[in-house]
């Protein structure tokens, strides 16, 4: 294309370089994709079942999966620069639409089929987006031209079976049967996602910016937090509610409990899951960032979603002031909640074992404790079901760090003089901006 194109003049694509980190266009790419989390939880929220965590939980999957396949991308080309935020944008508006379609993915698969089709015809633009940014980001490297060719058959077999299972289920008269059939593709869409990622092996690619790598999903970590704080917020209704005090103690807790689950991972974990993919090289840097993040980062989504439903539930029961404070939590909010939870510890207990060859024995009780709670809970008036869920996560945190403070001083006191002498290299470079000033001055 002529420079003259508008890709000449835009500007060329700018490669991810060793010490980059996320720039401001991936942080509002992440907004749009964590509408989605938001949808999720929303729909399944209109009728929490088996069926519907079920298909929540699916969707989640081949969502996380595009998630992956992006931040791949990511690592290659910043995604900020040049004529890339064009493409990037089609693949927001594509993911958008694919979020808005999520509602009707699972409804009566022998009515309306449109909403299936949006979301199968707006997921083949997201991946074909990262596909043109990819072969564009490896045009000059045949060893990695090769190696996509081996995710060549679940690029193809992922979009043409959503494809299928938004047209065939419609033609199909039996609603059991036009159902299981439009599950099992979907299941079949997963499986192939998820063992290709396996099977494919590390052969071929490389993480450039072990940086990049780590906040890129740190970051949507954070913001799937703060979701899960506004579906609560939204869903169980306490914006339409004059404040009480069982309405104002409720938003306390879910705020306590919250923050626990971000300190468990960002406290300790975290810092020392970068500085291991930072020593990590080739082949295990590379596999490494696929177990850790890529797979493992997938249960705590889910379990933020599974808490985020079980909370507005039990919310939402303390919020309305008909219903009176000493009734225990109704229906399935409290395992949902108890069992979000479990579920994200479980995830981040994974991830640290992956990547720093540890377990925390604090992690293990925890989970037990909240395991053995559930049916206690469940006997529990809401409120105090909330509370007992704060103070069993509030007191893991709380016993990490009295247990291992040692550890904790010391990976602090390295993260300090790594930012301190990042921020000192950044002030040294900057400061040749004032040098000119400064000559023209002594003149």
């Amino acid at each position: 294309m002529s420079g003259f194109g508008w890709r000449g003049r835009l500007g060329p694509a700018v490669p991810v370089a060793p010490g980059a980190r996320v720039d401001r266009f991936e942080v509002f790419f992440d907004l749009v994709f964590v509408f989605s989390f938001f949808i999720i939880t929303r729909a399944t929220a209109l009728e929490v079942t088996g069926g519907a965590l079920l298909h929540a939980l699916m969707v989640l999957a081949v969502l996380w999966w595009s998630w992956v396949v992006h931040s791949i991308v990511a690592t290659r080309i910043r995604l900020g620069e040049g004529f890339v935020p064009v493409l990037m944008t089609v693949g927001m508006a594509a993911l958008f639409t694919f979020a808005l379609s999520l509602p009707n993915a699972f409804r009566d698969p022998r009515g309306n089929a449109a909403g299936p089709i949006v979301a199968a015809v707006s997921y083949t633009v997201i991946r074909g987006v990262h596909l043109l940014l990819y072969l564009h980001a490896v045009r000059d490297s045949p060893k990695e031209r090769r190696q996509l060719l081996r995710f060549t058959p679940e690029l193809v077999g992922s979009t043409l079976l959503l494809g299928v299972a938004a047209l065939i289920p419609p033609k199909i008269d039996d609603l059991f049967s036009s159902a299981a059939v439009r599950d099992g593709l979907w299941a079949t869409v997963v499986l192939l996602q998820y063992s290709t990622g396996l099977i494919a092996g590390t052969w071929g690619w490389g993480v450039a910016s072990a940086e990049h790598w780590t906040e890129r999903y740190d970051l949507i970590l954070i913001i799937a937090l703060g979701e899960s704080v506004i579906s609560v917020g939204v869903g169980s209704n306490l914006l339409g509610q004059p404040p009480t005090w069982p309405a104002v103690a409720a938003a306390v807790l879910g705020i306590f409990f919250t923050a626990a689950l971000w300190w468990a991972h960002y406290d300790l974990i975290g810092p020392a899951a970068r500085i291991a993919l930072h020593a990590a090289e080739d082949g295990p840097r590379v596999a490494m960032a696929r177990d850790a993040y890529g797979y493992l980062f997938l249960p705590m989504i889910a379990g933020i979603i599974l808490f985020a439903l079980g909370a507005e539930m039990i919310v939402h029961q303390i919020a309305d002031p008909h219903v009176p404070q000493h009734l225990s939590a109704k229906g399935s909010g409290v395992p949902l909640l108890f069992g979000g939870v479990i579920c994200y510890i479980c995830g981040n207990m994974l991830f640290q074992l992956r990547t720093l060859r540890t377990v925390s024995w604090t992690r293990v009780g925890a989970v037990l404790l909240l395991a053995v709670s559930i049916p206690v809970a469940a006997h529990l008036p809401a409120l105090a079901a909330l509370a007992l869920l704060t103070a069993i996560t509030i007191g893991m945190v709380a016993a990490e760090v009295v247990v291992f403070d040692e550890g904790r001083r010391a990976l602090r006191g390295l993260v300090f003089e790594e930012r301190t002498s990042h921020e000192a290299h950044e002030a040294a470079y900057r400061a040749r901006w004032h040098e000119p000033h400064e000559r023209d001055e002594g003149e």
